[in-house]
């Protein structure tokens, strides 16, 4: 499994509509990677959380994820759409 599918896995056991999630994954320099997390409007508050504690926690599996298979830094942008 690589960074984009645990990401994906991570946020779609969190929403509501599974189908419409969308991860991915952009090399901005030879050190950094962005992941990022396209969430339907109405499920960003379940991806937030309260006082975005849900969103630290994902950040925090993430690069933990990535770097127990030490890839570059990554950066996690969660958006809406």
């Amino acid at each position: 499994m690589d960074v984009v599918n645990f990401a994906e896995y991570l946020v779609k056991s969190i929403v509501k509509d599974k189908d419409l999630i969308k991860v991915s994954l952009f090399e901005a320099d030879e050190d950094v990677t962005i992941l990022e997390i396209l969430v339907p409007t109405d499920d960003m508050g379940r991806v937030i959380g309260k006082n975005g504690k849900t969103s630290t926690a994902l950040r925090t599996l993430i690069q933990a994820y990535a770097a127990v298979h030490k890839m570059p830094k990554v950066k996690i942008n969660i958006d809406s759409f």
